[in-house]
Parts: structure tokens; sequence; C-alpha cells
């Protein structure tokens, strides 16, 4: 038996709430190496090109196993909602894509972290998912950790972008409840494609405007990030696809924990005193809920 097929019979073997959250903790890690590429790109290039590429380039990269198996394949059941999930999760990367080169990776993934807590709302209240108060718990000690990292910077001269970022979260909180109730309906590939294909042409317009011609080391970087952006969304759908969504959103509070690092090793951004305090707490926030939820299923 090979290493791939040991891994894939391991994982079989976890619950589902387990899966999902090992799912969603892999995503994490990848769209920090993501978001890393992306804000070097955005410093010389213009940013809503950049967007545009980035989703753009990832499609290409899709393109040959969409024709393998045919268009009919890869065509919704839900066609609309692909369109809504595309719209909205546009709008939340307009936002995110200004703030992006003018604040730091960590505190842009810190202010991100509101995302979960709109996520779980909109989870009971649109999608009747049964809430566990101690997700509640384990999300309120998580954005406590985020506040002690943002509150300190949120009055200097990054304020507005700050804002902007923050305008993003409940945009990408809306995107992943849809994508969420699309997975009742279409394979995890589907919707990926679809959120390709529809940020595609929406950031489109956006990008026409004051386009620079990418040099051969940034087309580069942006295979790279459709590569990596990819795969990080494909988790994110089994991640959906596996569990309650809920259940998924304690554990990307440990992205700050990467990104933090990233930033450190490419930027020379030395994280804070108050970032290093706010990390701990919400690793303690990720470890204690992922502990619970693994006692809960073998009850």
């Amino acid at each position: 038996m090979s290493a791939l097929e040991r891994l894939r019979a391991g994982l079989l073997t976890l619950s589902p709430t387990m899966r999902g959250i090992l799912w969603m903790a892999s995503a994490g890690v990848l769209f920090a190496v993501l978001n890393t590429i992306m804000r070097a790109l955005t410093l010389v290039l213009p940013i809503f090109e950049t967007q545009f590429l980035r989703y753009f380039v990832g499609l290409l990269l899709l393109a040959p196993f969409i024709l393998r198996a045919g268009l009919a394949a890869y065509w919704p059941n839900r066609l609309g909602g692909q369109l809504w999930r595309g719209g909205v999760h546009t709008a939340g990367l307009l936002l995110w894509f200004i703030a992006l080169p003018n604040i730091p990776l960590a505190d842009m993934t810190a202010i991100g972290f509101t995302s979960p807590i709109f996520v779980m709302i909109g989870a009971s209240l649109v999608l009747g998912e049964k809430m566990v108060p101690a997700r509640w718990l384990a999300v309120a000690i998580g954005f406590g950790g985020v506040l002690i990292v943002v509150l300190p910077g949120i009055g200097g001269s990054t304020g507005l972008y700050h804002l902007a970022m923050l305008g993003s979260a409940p945009l990408f909180a809306a995107s992943f409840l849809i994508a969420k109730a699309l997975t009742r309906h279409d394979k995890p590939e589907v919707i990926l494609v679809w959120m390709s294909i529809t940020v595609s042409l929406f950031t489109l317009p956006f990008a026409i405007a004051g386009w620079v011609w990418p040099s051969p080391l940034q087309w580069l970087a942006f295979i790279v990030c459709g590569v990596t952006g990819s795969i990080g969304h494909y988790c994110v759908n089994r991640a959906f696809l596996a569990t309650d969504i809920s259940a998924t959103q304690p554990i990307k509070f440990l992205d700050l924990l990467w990104t933090s690092l990233a930033g450190y090793l490419v930027f020379a951004d030395i994280p804070s005193v108050w970032t290093m305090a706010g990390g701990a707490v919400i690793f303690v926030s990720t470890t204690w809920n992922v502990r619970r939820e693994r006692r809960r299923v073998a009850a």
C-alpha cells in the first residue's frame, strides 16, 4: 500500500467532523502561502488586475480537467446559486484587495477572523444547523484573541484599510454560506470551477483599467497562486461537504500563526507583542475546540 493510500485509509477512519476540520486546516496553510504571494504581486501590479489574474489563471489550470470530463460534467444544478456566490465573493475580494498591500498579513488575517462569527450566525439562521454552545465559546475566545491583535492599530494611518478588510468579512461569510448550501446540489469540484468562472468575469472590468502586462516571473507567480488557490478552495468545499460549517470555523483562527510566520519570512514584518499574545489565545481556543469535537463525536 502506497503512502497516499495509507493516508486516505487513515482519513476514512476519522469522524466526518474531524475530516472537515482537517480539510479546513489544510486550506488555511494553502491560503497563507497564496496570500503571501498575492501581497507581493499587489506591491508591483495594479490590485484589481492581480485579483482578476489570480482567478483567471486558476480557471485556465482547471480547463484540462473540464475538457477531459466534458462540459456537462461541470454544469451546475443550481446555476443561480453559483452566480450569486460569485458576485458576493467578488464584492468581498474588491475590499480585501484594497486592504492587502497596505496592512500587515497578520492584521489582515486577524480582521478576517470576524467571518466565522457571521458564518455561525448564518448557519444557524439560514441553514438551520444546530449550534453547540461550546462552538460559540471557542469562537468568542478566538475573537478575543483577534481583538488583542487588531485594536492597537485601528486608530493609525492604516485605519481606513483595516475598515475595508473588516467590510469584506460579512461578504466572505455570505459566500461560504452559499457554498455550503450548494454542496447539497453540486460536487465540490463544480463549485470550485464556477467560482473561478464567475469571479473572473465579474472582476474583468476592474482589471482592464490601468492594465500592466506581467513579467515572466510574475506569470509564474500567478500560476503558483492558481494552483494553491484552487486546491485551497477545494479543501474548503470538502470541509463543508464533510460536516457542519460551524464546526469548521474555529480552526480558521490558526491561520493567524501561518500568516504571521509568512509575513516575517517574506516581508520582514515582525509580529508585535499584541500579535503574539492574540495568537496564543487563538491557538488555545482552536486546540480546545478540536479536542472537544473529537470527544463529542466519540461519546
